[in-house]
């Protein structure tokens, strides 16, 4: 089990299951919604992430059609994003989990639009678009 929330403590969640397919994005819409050189984010079934406080505080912006990216309405922090082509699943923001993480990043994916003053390390996959078998 994982807990979470933003900046200002006004969203909580719960995580109950697996985080799966964690992956360092480094695409252009990811760089700017954390604003850093990349997105930490991983798959949890949409079941098994519980908002324990702060609903009214979740805001969402489409950042593309059908894909919506959830932020708290306060201070701003990146909680998570869901795509109407996938609906049993979310993407958290694992900068928002507050616990130990168990499970590890996979990949680099979108390293075609890194940063141009970002250096990637050579330990992990790297992919110009998404990983394989997405």
């Amino acid at each position: 089990m994982y807990q979470g929330g933003c900046l200002c403590g006004a969203i909580r969640f719960e995580i109950t299951g697996k985080i799966r397919r964690i992956v360092y994005c480094h695409c252009t819409q990811c760089r700017k919604a954390q604003g850093s050189a990349f997105a930490t984010n991983g798959v949890v079934a949409a079941d098994e992430i519980e908002l324990l406080a702060g609903e009214d505080m979740l805001t969402g912006y489409e950042s593309s059609p059908g894909q919506i990216k959830y932020f708290c309405r306060r201070c701003g922090s990146p909680i998570m994003s869901k795509t109407q082509a996938k609906p049993g699943q979310r993407r958290i923001r694992l900068g928002a989990i507050e616990s130990d993480i168990a499970e590890r990043p996979e990949a680099h994916i979108f390293v075609s639009s890194k940063a141009n003053w970002e250096t990637i390390g050579a330990d992990l996959p790297q992919y110009d678009a998404y990983e394989p078998n997405r």
